[in-house]
């Protein structure tokens, strides 16, 4: 479904009403066109009561008037062939008329009425969500990662203002807004008061420190992640209230330097990032079995230990054994 309106776009919508009320104005538009022909085609079966010859102004107002049932009387058929046409042929078309105006206001309110039916159920149901603020490159990549770690496409929600983008995700099983992520309004469609964490991948970053401004105001304690393309950015965005910040151009140029000398650590990084194969970077919680070994024992390479809010990175002389509740990033091996 594509809108006008920063609203919410469930995946496999009907039409939207504004479609439906301009294809049927137009089909009304085209059997007023036809009255116009027929009555004008055959003006001198009619008569005006004001004197004069039927002219093409004429017979449009008498279709006017006739078709919308105000009937003035000021113009009205004389001869029996226009009265026998009125019968046959504009009588028809007064009624088929009608029924595109009444249908495509019956028609508009069912369909306005369903969808907002199941946007309320939409927003009754979902919670513990991720809501990704940009439907670009980045937007499109941090979507495969979640799909790839196992989030549903049920529970991811995307939120851009192009509308070729808002169809695109809605196509792909998304729900999608419409809107301007920077903009409270469109950000209380997403339930983001429920969301289990917000991915801020806007093209600018004086519009990605606006969406996390406006998401922390919303929700003071959804985790915040974002992409900024210049590193200077990024302790302003850290301020508008983002937990991580991901310098785009910095990583980029960081790997394109490294592919000179050391080409083969920028594809094992590249194999880290690729989900579902070869290397995978995991977080995970310490299993029973582990708690007590030390973290180089364990079969999956342990990169950082997290524990009381604390990252150890792995030398980190402090991690000794692991404990209850110590939250691991390793890579795993997906063979």
């Amino acid at each position: 479904m594509l809108s006008d309106h920063s609203g919410v776009q469930l995946p496999h919508v009907e039409q939207t009403p504004t479609r439906q009320v301009g294809r049927r104005v137009i089909i009304a538009a085209l059997v007023l066109i036809t009255t116009v022909a027929i009555v004008y085609l055959d003006r001198d079966g009619y008569t005006d009561n004001n004197g004069g010859e039927i002219s093409l102004l004429d017979a449009t107002y008498y279709a006017t008037v006739s078709l919308s049932t105000t009937g003035y009387g000021d113009i009205v058929p004389v001869t029996s062939g226009a009265r026998l046409v009125n019968i046959l042929i504009i009588t028809p078309l007064r009624v088929m008329f009608l029924l595109i105006l009444i249908g495509t206001t019956l028609e508009a309110l069912t369909a306005s009425s369903r969808e907002e039916f199941r946007i309320r159920r939409w927003r009754s149901r979902v919670r513990q969500h991720v809501i990704v603020c940009g439907y670009g490159t980045k937007g499109r990549s941090a979507i495969r990662a979640l799909l790839g770690n196992g989030t549903a496409a049920e529970n991811i929600v995307v939120v851009d203002a192009d509308p070729a983008a808002v169809e695109e995700a809605s196509a792909a099983g998304l729900t999608a807004v419409l809107g301007d992520a920077g903009r409270a309004e469109v950000l209380r469609r997403t339930s983001v008061e429920k969301a289990r964490a917000v991915i801020v991948a806007a093209n600018r970053d004086d519009a990605a420190v606006m969406i996390a401004l406006t998401v922390r105001q919303l929700n003071p304690t959804v985790p915040i992640t974002a992409s900024v393309r210049e590193e200077e950015n990024a302790s302003l965005l850290r301020q508008s209230g983002a937990d991580s910040v991901i310098t785009s151009s910095a990583a980029a140029g960081r790997l394109l330097g490294l592919s000179t000398d050391s080409p083969r650590v920028v594809a094992v990084v590249e194999d880290l990032l690729t989900a579902g194969r070869g290397l995978d970077l995991v977080q995970r919680t310490v299993a029973q079995s582990e708690v007590g070994l030390d973290a180089r024992s364990l079969r999956d390479i342990v990169l950082s230990v997290t524990r009381g809010g604390r990252t150890l990175r792995f030398d980190d002389p402090l991690i000794g054994t692991l404990q209850n509740e110590d939250v691991l990033v390793v890579v795993k091996s997906k063979r």
